[in-house]
């Protein structure tokens, strides 16, 4: 993925994306799914090229939902579907104001925007979509005139590295890449009995929470919600093992004879219905209802939808995903109680073997795991979650390869995880005496996927965190994320076991800077080349005031926005402007205070020093001149207390500016 894309997508002729080429590799890797048996079938055409009058969307909405072609990706179909359903989302993923076909602007390009680790990352396609006998041979709309769906799974393609990457996956997985939220997988099994739910702690056995439909009643019409199969269920008489559908909406219907019966509309993302249940078209359930009830439901019902019950629905589906609505503000919202999670916070860390890797808390090395200190400043809703890098391996510029374990193919792809929870009461504690105690709260079970989630009812007060493989000395990145709707702060522990952060003195405040490395223009490249002082730069100040210049005041990240198969080498360096001068005027000669080399193939680079009073500049880099990327700054500087800031919104927009501080198959 280039970002220079928007660049090079403004030329005369029509752009052709030369990082996700038409070729066989943009479509197969390793061709292990059914999807090989296309190889030499598949040609790329335009959508004009395709019908006469295309559009991204069609005017009549419903028919612009997603209908699975043959591609294996009905899990983020159902994704998109929630997509159709927020229209702030949607924007954020599909920018508005994109020239289309018939737009004297178009150039055959378009944007997209997915939420990976932690920060929004763009993609730039090119509109060649693969097709059989001229027409799309994977997912569409329903309209055959409307292209937003063809074109979005076209980027998260490549985002993946190919279409056959996309051959099956998790709804919560796409979710969030789609939201930037949370989502959650709860089952619709029996759990066993209270003994193997006791021997499952600790283990890297799948435990999840039960569904309970009037749980989700504060968020019903707000949250996603999706079904999915682990094997062949009675009432779907063509649906085969491991098929996601969405839930559409759920109502209390009055019965003729009394009481109510919950209701269920299902879209199956294959575009047909074949269910065979009671309350299929003139199916004996609708008996059981008013007849204009009756008549007012089945009318709801759209191409590839249906209507079940509830009794049927626990018990012909395995488990649901519930994504966590986002208000207009850009907030959380709980599924489990409806309140805006105002306050949020995130941090990543890693894995080391021999230093960080400690596996779960069954082995003696646990307390070696990375640690963080959560603060509650009073008494409120946490939600924390934990979400691991998908393991990859580049194996060519544009391809990767999944890297295989010998000793275990079937969770190639993700460490078993899980995060405890303790509430530390004295300013210093005894760690290993603190881990031989039951965590206040925890996700249980070391789980096999890429995101696991922790809820509770917090008082104020200071809370260790520790994210955990279940085998030690397994390897994998992850960022901890905490959304609240109190009043929280989070940092990692750098040490076994300090004392409590201290708080009567001073504070971090975070800055974020939102730029852009240009080829020709301002990506200069490292300070082994003359052009270094073309590249971006950040100014700012630390204070004079004597209770935050001892010790680390400065924290500074740096984090690109590009995917982990095309990651650019990057670094940075700290100078000091002299008084009276101007972060432009610095000698070319000038060495740096502080410096965060050698550039790193990694998406963050990170540095804590200490540095006197006074003005200085942060200049990131590429090693290589003109390599063009996007990046995002984070500069924290230790305050004091009293102008401690508050907490920015969820989602809302980083502004484009050099220096701001605001900011299943």
């Amino acid at each position: 993925m280039k970002e220079e894309g928007r660049a090079e997508c403004g030329g005369p002729a029509l752009y052709e994306d030369p990082d996700f080429r038409c070729v066989d590799a943009s479509l197969f890797s390793g061709s292990s799914t059914p999807l090989a048996r296309l190889q030499g079938d598949i040609t790329w055409l335009r959508p004009q090229e395709i019908c006469p009058s295309p559009a991204l969307f069609p005017s009549n909405i419903c028919l612009g939902h997603a209908k699975q072609g043959l591609l294996g990706d009905c899990w983020f179909l159902c994704a998109c579907t929630f997509l159709l359903k927020n229209k702030q989302l949607l924007n954020k993923v599909l920018p508005e104001d994109q020239p289309q076909w018939g737009d004297s602007r178009y150039r055959g390009c378009f944007h997209f925007r997915f939420w990976q680790q932690g920060h929004w990352t763009e993609v730039t396609i090119d509109d060649r979509l693969p097709c059989i006998n001229s027409a799309l041979c994977f997912s569409r709309c329903h309209s055959p005139t409307a292209f937003w769906v063809a074109l979005l799974e076209k980027a998260y393609a490549k985002l993946h590295g190919s279409y056959e990457r996309l051959w099956a996956g998790q709804v919560s997985e796409a979710l969030v890449d789609l939201t930037g939220g949370l989502a959650e997988r709860w089952s619709l099994g029996d759990f066993g009995s209270e003994e193997e739910q006791r021997t499952a702690q600790d283990s890297d056995q799948v435990r999840r929470r039960r569904l309970d439909l009037n749980l989700l009643d504060p968020v019903k019409d707000d949250c996603a919600l999706s079904c999915s199969t682990h094997s062949t269920p009675g009432g779907l008489t063509e649906l085969d093992q491991y098929h996601a559908l969405t839930v559409m909406e759920w109502l209390d219907v009055k019965k003729v004879s009394g009481g109510e019966v919950r209701l269920l509309r299902i879209r199956n993302p294959w575009g047909r219905r074949y269910w065979g249940g009671a309350w299929v078209w003139r199916g004996a359930g609708w008996d059981s209802v008013a007849p204009d009830c009756a008549s007012e439901l089945q009318a709801r019902v759209a191409e590839g939808e249906f209507w079940l019950d509830e009794a049927e629905f626990m018990s012909q589906f395995d488990d649901v995903t519930v994504g966590y609505p986002i208000s207009e503000e850009g907030y959380l919202k709980s599924i489990y109680t409806g309140n805006l999670l105002t306050h949020s916070h995130q941090l990543a860390g890693r894995w080391v073997k021999g230093h960080s890797a400690g596996g779960s808390r069954n082995c003696g090395s646990y307390g070696s795991n990375p640690k963080f200190w959560l603060k509650v400043c009073e008494r409120g809703e946490v939600v924390v979650s934990l979400l691991q890098c998908r393991k990859w391996r580049n194996t060519e510029k544009y391809a990767q390869t999944r890297v295989e374990d010998s000793n275990n193919t079937k969770h190639q792809h993700y460490q078993a995880i899980a995060l405890h929870l303790w509430k530390v009461e004295k300013k210093r504690f005894n760690l290993s005496r603190m881990l031989n105690k039951p965590p206040r709260a925890s996700t249980h079970c070391h789980a096999y996927e890429r995101e696991v989630v922790l809820h509770g009812q917090l008082e104020p007060g200071f809370y260790l965190l520790i994210p955990s493989t279940y085998q030690p000395g397994a390897e994998a990145r992850f960022l901890i994320r905490v959304f609240s709707s109190s009043s929280i702060s989070l940092s990692a522990m750098k040490s076994p076991a300090p004392p409590l952060p201290l708080t009567a003195d001073s504070e971090w405040e975070t800055s974020y800077f939102c730029g852009s490395w240009v080829e020709g223009k301002t990506a200069g490249g490292s300070r082994n080349f003359l052009s270094h002082w073309q590249n971006p730069s950040f100014p700012f100040t630390v204070s004079d005031d004597p209770a935050v210049t001892s010790g680390v005041n400065v924290r500074v990240t740096l984090h690109q926005s590009r995917p982990d198969t095309d990651l650019h080498p990057i670094g940075f360096h700290i100078y000091k402007v002299l008084e009276g001068q101007s972060e432009q005027m610095i000698s070319r000669d000038e060495e740096p205070v502080a410096s965060c080399v050698p550039h790193c193939y990694t998406q963050d680079v990170s540095l804590a020093c200490s540095l006197p009073p006074g003005a200085y500049s942060i200049v990131p880099s590429t090693y290589q001149p003109d390599c063009s990327a996007g990046f995002t700054l984070s500069l924290a500087r230790r305050i004091q207390r009293k102008v401690v800031k508050s907490q920015e919104r969820l989602g809302k927009a980083v502004q484009e500016v050099s220096h701001v501080s605001v900011m299943q198959s």
